[in-house]
């Protein structure tokens, strides 16, 4: 049995089902696709449901994948044993009513037997207890009857409530006496680690009620799977899947950066080291395929195994950001199977570093507040930590809960995890209501009044005005026949107006009929295809039935000239910034449009400038631009840029503009780019973590733009009294100069008053014990005045303490300074200002000969003054 590694095992078994008619299909990302039943793929079958259930046709009968997965249910384990992780690999051939038993078995032993040429010994084979069928293709195969074991429905038996189900068969394989416990009766079925599953096969044949009623299928299907890090384990021989040569790889690297070795056993260096190779690997995948950190959903679940993988990576001792690097040899390893981990390298690890450069920040704040949590509840004879601190944990240093309870786990403490789930709900409710208090946007219970099978027919790709028939009448929550004046809703039967969708606003416009006038004010549309026109009777009065529907032309051209423009940015910021970028969210309406895209930092103005000129220049070209329809996976391979997690039908419009941009679209465009005009960026901003947001415009918009540009440039000419716009910078530059000049002669002016007035309080100044207690208050003047005349008095008086305030803006700042003199008799300046400053509602300090503070109660100086004598008197022990 050769020993082969995980890349040539994935190769070897897709090649393998492949000679046997099979679609070889790239594996799915990590993020369900059409399917909110998910957070992640966590199976070899998850994404291929739509196939089994005959609500999607599949692209052939058999098909074969590797389908990369992440389950997260047993992360706390991970690390504490070598055999849990987070993510692996599913093998898996797939019949959708094509073949069956007679086939699945067969080819299952072929490919484990001859290809992989496992001894036919170390193989066992259960099966369903009622599944003979099963059995006897199993022994005609050439597996001997006593290595095939019956087993009940627990083991052998595949269903979830009601639905297709059925039998399964499993293939074991013994690992040998290394693996064993060692006792005499040690033999197949034993509880200890030498025979494990491989393999197993499923028999969908059945449709259950849920009930324990089961009729046959007509069609039965094949649903298999087999762990590739399983399988590798088994051929290279090593005892757990950090031992398998690619994840191996990774711990190596890791090891070199903390400067440890693997030993394989349970303490914390070799629990750490699991914990960090498990993590990145799913990390690196997850960002590969789009998921971003973050506080909900799948990432929640990135943010959680990157900061529980940056926690261990400081119980190793490790300094610094070290997970952006070490992903590096995830992407090595893996990047043959899945090119997108290339592709996506530079983004991948500025993702990471931004994740880490968070967390790092709290961290040690975080860790600290826990430890003394921990340190009260036990000095206390506690043994839970308080949601409170809890949430206050994950709210103020984010904490993850998981990693709170983790950590509380390692000091013999409980979570309460219910106080902090209250706690979390009424954040979520606090934010709700703040929503709330914006207003409803959403959808009435007046969608409930129509008919669900009804769909609303869409002309508006090629019409601007169609004729048609209102079918529907919503006013003051009721259907009506008639209406005049005031709000309503109307549906038609077929319409022009497009509804807001893919972040384009819906169209406005008119709604005539023979005796009146509806305006158009929104388009939307439920979810059952139902295109819903809101407005109000502007004419007369509206009534069910002929109709004709006609939008805002010049508002609908604005619209696409933005949305084309849109398309063009994402072409051209992926061309300068790389194809990391991908759209994070988009707005169009005819003033402006908007697009969110993956980014890790601020886009620079060289990088804009690039940017719109790319824009422009395509623009200029006047390329055609095309819409055709195609199905979905086609438009995919035509390289047409599709919008991550977006809901895709089975046939899709894809908009071509020349050679610079394909993208999927249902929004409405331009036929060239030229009557785009000119596009123009006039705003780049953070949205959130990793998201950037440009603003454009387009148009006469641009156009504008321009005019209110110039005016004020000819208002600002004017207020300088540039004669001319060609010597406003001359002009400014002159007036700045000037500026300048003023400025230091009043600072000039500024500092010789306040040396007459420090002298004037030199020459009043009180006295103790030969020292001089020189004070002055002012209005407005700098603090660093203040601090050069304090110096300049210090230099001439070595034996003053020298207290300055200043009052600007309703704040005071003070200076304080002490003379050698002074300081060898105990005048401490720092000292001074800290027992003064809080009688202005401040505080500070600084050192013995020199010291700054502030405070915010003025109306209070004269008192904090006054207190300078005592203090010094004190401190000089007078």
């Amino acid at each position: 049995m050769e020993k082969l590694s995980l890349n040539v095992l994935r190769e070897k078994y897709l090649e393998f089902f492949a000679s046997k008619g099979h679609l070889r299909m790239d594996s799915f990302p990590l993020v369900p696709q059409n399917d909110n039943s998910l957070l992640l793929i966590n199976a070899g079958m998850a994404p291929l449901k739509p196939y089994f259930t005959g609500e999607k046709i599949p692209p052939r009968k058999r098909v074969t994948t590797c389908q990369k997965c992440v389950r997260t249910l047993d992360i706390e384990n991970v690390g504490k044993t070598a055999r849990h992780g987070t993510f692996f690999e599913m093998l898996g051939n797939f019949s959708f009513g094509d073949y069956f038993k007679s086939e699945a078995i067969p080819w299952a032993w072929e490919f484990l037997t001859k290809v992989l040429e496992i001894p036919e010994d170390r193989l066992y084979i259960t099966v369903y207890q009622d599944d003979d069928e099963a059995k006897e293709i199993w022994m005609k195969t050439g597996v001997p009857e006593d290595r095939i074991y019956k087993l009940g429905k627990e083991d052998n038996f595949w269903e979830i409530g009601a639905g297709p189900c059925g039998p399964c068969s499993e293939i074991h394989f013994d690992r040998g006496e290394k693996y064993g416990c060692g006792k005499p009766d040690c033999h197949f079925g034993c509880d200890c680690d030498r025979y494990i599953e491989i393999w197993n096969i499923v028999f969908t044949q059945f449709d259950g009620d849920g009930n324990g009623n089961y009729t046959r299928l007509a069609h039965p299907n094949i649903d298999t799977g087999m762990g590739l890090e399983r399988l590798a384990c088994v051929m290279q021989d090593v005892g757990n899947l950090f031992e398998v040569d690619t994840v191996r790889n990774i711990m190596l690297r890791l090891s070199d950066i903390a400067g440890v070795k693997y030993t394989g056993g349970s303490g914390k260096t070799d629990v750490s080291l699991r914990v960090i190779t498990d993590h990145i690997r799913t990390a690196t995948f997850l960002i590969g395929d789009g998921v971003l950190p973050s506080n909900e959903g799948r990432g929640y679940i990135l943010r959680r195994v990157l900061r529980r993988a940056a926690r261990h990576g400081r119980l190793l001792g490790i300094k610094g950001a070290f997970l952006c690097d070490l992903c590096e040899a995830v992407i090595k390893e893996n990047e043959g199977a899945y090119p997108n981990l290339a592709e996506r390298r530079d983004y991948i690890k500025k993702t990471i570093a931004a994740e880490e450069s968070r967390f790092s920040q709290t961290l040690d704040s975080g860790l600290n507040i826990l430890n003394k949590i921990v340190d009260d509840i036990k000095a206390a004879g506690g043994n839970t930590i308080p949601g409170a601190d809890v949430f206050k944990l994950y709210d103020t240093f984010g904490f993850p809960i998981d990693l709170t309870r983790e950590l509380a786990d390692e000091q013999g403490l409980e979570v309460d995890e219910e106080g902090f789930k209250a706690l979390m709900q009424e954040q979520r409710k606090k934010a709700r209501d703040a929503r709330l208090a914006l207003g409803d946007f959403g959808w009435t219970d007046e969608n409930a009044l129509i008919d669900k099978s009804l769909k609303t027919e869409f002309v508006g790709y090629k019409e601007n005005e169609c004729d048609c028939e209102i079918l529907y009448i919503i006013k003051d929550g009721e259907l009506q026949s008639l209406a005049s004046g005031g709000n309503a809703t109307i549906v038609l039967d077929r319409t022009p107006f497009y509804a807001e969708s893919g972040g384009q606003v819906g169209d406005t416009g008119v709604i005539k009929t023979a005796s009146g006038t509806f305006t158009v004010t929104d388009t939307k549309k439920t979810p059952n295809g139902q295109f819903i026109h809101t407005g109000s009777v502007t004419e007369g009065e509206i009534a069910l039935g002929k109709a004709h529907a006609q939008i805002d032309t010049a508002r609908r051209a604005a619209i696409a000239r933005n949305h084309s423009a849109v398309h063009l940015l994402q072409a051209a910021l992926r061309k300068v910034l790389g194809t990391h970028v991908e759209q994070a969210g988009s707005y169009v309406d005819e003033h402006i449009g908007r697009f969110d895209f993956t980014h890790q930092q601020a886009v620079a103005k060289e990088e804009l400038l690039q940017i719109e000129k790319l824009a422009n220049e395509e623009i200029l070209k006047g390329d055609a631009i095309t819409c055709t329809e195609m199905p979905v996976e086609e438009a995919k391979k035509t390289g047409a840029m599709a919008l991550f997690g977006e809901k895709y039908g089975d046939t899709v419009r894809v908009i071509r503009m020349g050679d610079f941009s394909a993208e999927l679209c249902g929004g409405t465009h331009l036929d060239n780019t030229a009557k785009a005009g000119l596009m123009r960026i006039v705003s780049e901003s953070s949205v959130a973590a990793g998201v950037r947001r440009i603003e454009i415009i387009t148009g006469m918009n641009v156009l504008e733009q321009i005019y209110a540009d110039k005016k004020l440039i000819e208002n600002v000419a004017t207020s300088l009294k540039a004669p001319n716009l060609n010597e406003l910078e001359h002009r400014a530059d002159s007036v700045m100069a000037e500026l300048r000049d003023v400025k230091k002669a009043l600072e000039a002016a500024n500092a010789s008053a306040a040396l007459a007035k420090i002298d004037d309080a030199y020459g009043n100044a009180s006295e103790i014990s030969g020292l001089k207690i020189v004070k002055a208050c002012f209005k407005g003047l700098p603090v660093d005045t203040l601090r050069t005349s304090a110096d300049s008095l210090l230099d001439k008086h070595p034996e003053c303490v020298a207290v300055f305030a200043t009052v600007n803006d309703g704040k005071v700042m003070f200076t304080a300074r002490c003379g050698k003199a002074a300081l060898t008799k105990g005048a401490n300046a720092g000292k001074l200002l800290s027992a003064i400053a809080p009688i202005v509602g401040g505080g500070g300090g600084g050192r013995p000969d020199s010291a700054s503070c502030g405070g915010k109660c003025p109306e209070k100086l004269g008192e904090a003054i006054d207190a300078v004598y005592g203090v010094i008197k004190t401190q000089i022990g007078e």
